[in-house]
């Protein structure tokens, strides 16, 4: 059995987000303690295991739509490698994985994973139909993710950290949106029905507007500490690459941009190694 398919409709690339548990801890101050990826290895499997499985329902929603897609056609359930009964099956063992690792971590992080699921669920059922609800939902995962990876390792999130992960998260999904929007053309609708309710205009003008105030609130909360300011640029930098190969047609997944865009994965490099001798120096 080849085990190619399987492994992908886990989406293992998107795992990439739930990178964001250990944002709390590494500009905490905490990214130097011995135990670090011990601590945090417990949660970040649960999450892992939850968004696979919020990936596996969506696609078991979506296996219809997603054989008229140019590029999702080719996913394990819409190109029937893999049948709509072990993707149940994979999805229920998941959740049972997230589940039981979660409740290792404590309560308020099985609540916090909990509700990630109950969003993504009723995101793929109905949520992604309507225009801005949408984003919103996409955008909410981000920020449980911040204050699940809070909890797990006693960190306390600043409101200006929630606002610039926040608005961050929304630049992104605006930006995705609008990628879709572009790279469908007039059958965007077909693949995506919230995509026929945004106005010619409106997911371009949504982008921007967010992106500036992500720059805004980052500057706000990088005044704050000593050196953390000078990456502002860097950030500026990395919206502006962001929104260049969003309008080159090049797709607005955040996900895929940084694993195949090598400028915006330098200036997440750069911008890593700047906050960490800010913090650590």
């Amino acid at each position: 059995m080849n085990p190619g398919p399987f492994i992908k409709i886990l989406r293992p690339h998107q795992w990439l987000k739930n990178l964001m548990l250990f944002f709390p801890p590494f500009l905490g101050g905490l990214a130097s303690h011995e135990n670090l990826i011990l601590i945090g290895l417990v949660p970040f499997l649960a999450f892992c295991s939850a968004s696979s499985a919020a990936y596996i329902f969506n696609d078991l929603m979506d296996v219809d739509s997603d054989r008229q897609h140019p590029t999702k056609a080719l996913r394990p359930l819409a190109s029937r490698v893999i049948s709509p009964s072990s993707a149940v099956v994979m999805m229920i063992v998941l959740l049972i994985v997230a589940g039981l690792l979660g409740g290792q971590v404590s309560l308020l992080f099985l609540f916090y994973l909990g509700l990630y699921l109950v969003i993504s669920v009723l995101y793929s059922i109905t949520l992604k139909n309507l225009p801005i609800v949408d984003v919103f939902c996409i955008a909410t995962g981000f920020v449980l993710r911040l204050y699940a990876g809070g909890e797990a390792f006693g960190v306390e999130i600043s409101d200006w950290l929630f606002l610039t992960v926040f608005l961050l998260a929304l630049f992104l999904s605006f930006g995705k949106r609008f990628g879709e929007q572009t790279l469908l053309g007039e059958s965007a609708g077909e693949h995506r029905h919230a995509l026929l309710k945004y106005p010619e205009g409106f997911l371009e003008s949504a982008m921007y507007l967010s992106g500036g105030t992500v720059l805004v609130t980052y500057a706000i909360y990088a005044i704050g500490h000593p050196l953390l300011v000078y990456s502002v640029p860097l950030c500026m930098f990395g919206l502006l690459r962001y929104l260049l190969r969003v309008k080159a047609g090049k797709g607005g997944d955040p996900t895929e941009s940084l694993l195949h865009d090598f400028p915006l994965l330098v200036i997440g490099m750069l911008w890593t190694m700047l906050v960490g001798w800010s913090i650590y120096r």
